[in-house]
């Protein structure tokens, strides 16, 4: 399945550095480049050349535009599975591990960094006091992971527009940051094409399953409002998700509300101490789910963290669960 993966995500990005010819990332333009970002103009005055990332699907975006040589190094925990099986498999073996915890001020200074990608709750946070302001005050530029940007509805939470919009957004403003413009629409193509190709198969009106997005927690689950990328993955792969009437992004809900909307399929998000086996084995002995759809009749399916961030594993994803969907839709 990993060697599938890889194939179909270089066929879908055949102008990104999965052995195709491509812009050399040196061609990046030397003038002054302002983008929208979170809402807000931002002017950057050289193409950066020393880039930190925080997390796994951040991290990708650049790999996947083929800028590992544009980067300074990464933060992520190592719980993201094995990494040398993926289509970036080069990034990750050129680019540095700078911490398995997440950036701090003194790891990006470390790397002489002149760009920090993160986003709110992927590494920015007013609790620690990494944030975008911060580092201004230190003079390194910062930019912000879309599908994170704060949205006016309180200080934590999420969502600007629809997920698979933020990731098209991204692409297309490191694109031009960047200076890879034509190898950012040339992936971003070949993603609505992957996704085109899943729509037409996926579940319509009534047939759609319902689906509920589980991370974690036993007290109460963490799970996906409207505004984080599940949403819009469950959405094109064929499913409703059964959180969309909450207007957040990540966030906690009670277990009553999940039995309320009795879900036909659970996907679990795996990553983290807990292993999926673990977390299914919860799902399934939990008293108040007993009556639920999904525990039911088992259908459960394991989908790794990297896919439900934003990242450009999106695609793949929805074409994964696009065909266990389709499965469902004749045994509800």
């Amino acid at each position: 399945m990993r060697k599938l993966l890889a194939a179909a995500l270089c066929l879908a990005a055949s102008a990104t550095g999965c052995g195709a010819t491509v812009e050399p990332s040196g061609d990046a333009k030397s003038s002054a480049v302002t983008l929208t970002n979170c809402g807000r103009k931002v002017t950057y005055d050289k193409v950066p050349e020393r880039v930190v990332t925080n997390d796994i699907g951040i991290t990708e975006l650049m790999f996947a535009l083929g800028l590992e040589d544009r980067m300074a190094g990464f933060a992520m925990p190592d719980d993201k599975k094995d990494l040398g099986d993926v289509p970036w498999k080069d990034g990750y073996d050129k680019v540095k591990w700078l911490s398995k915890d997440r950036l701090t001020k003194e790891n990006v200074l470390a790397a002489r960094a002149d760009l920090v990608f993160a986003g709110w709750n992927y590494g920015f946070s007013e609790d620690t006091g990494f944030t975008p302001d911060a580092l201004k005050k230190l003079g390194i530029p910062s930019y912000i992971l879309t599908e994170s940007c704060r949205n006016g509805r309180g200080k934590s939470s999420r969502g600007v527009m629809p997920p698979l919009d933020a990731l098209y957004t991204d692409l297309t403003n490191l694109g031009r940051l960047f200076g890879v413009e034509k190898r950012a629409a040339a992936l971003i193509d070949g993603f609505r094409k992957q996704i085109a190709a899943v729509r037409t198969k996926a579940p319509q009106g009534a047939d759609r399953p319902s689906v509920f997005l589980y991370d974690s927690g036993q007290g109460q689950p963490f799970t996906a409002g409207r505004y984080a990328a599940p949403e819009q993955i469950i959405s094109e792969a064929g499913g409703v998700n059964v959180m969309h009437d909450v207007a957040d992004s990540w966030t906690a809900v009670g277990w009553e509300s999940v039995v309320e909307r009795d879900p036909d399929v659970i996907v679990i998000c795996d990553y983290g101490d807990v292993s999926v086996e673990q977390k299914k084995k919860f799902l399934l002995s939990y008293a108040p789910l007993r009556g639920v759809s999904a525990v039911k009749h088992r259908r459960i399916l394991a989908l790794d963290y990297a896919d439900l961030v934003e990242s450009p594993r999106n695609p793949s994803a929805i074409a994964r669960l696009g065909a266990y969907l389709r499965t469902v839709r004749g045994n509800r």
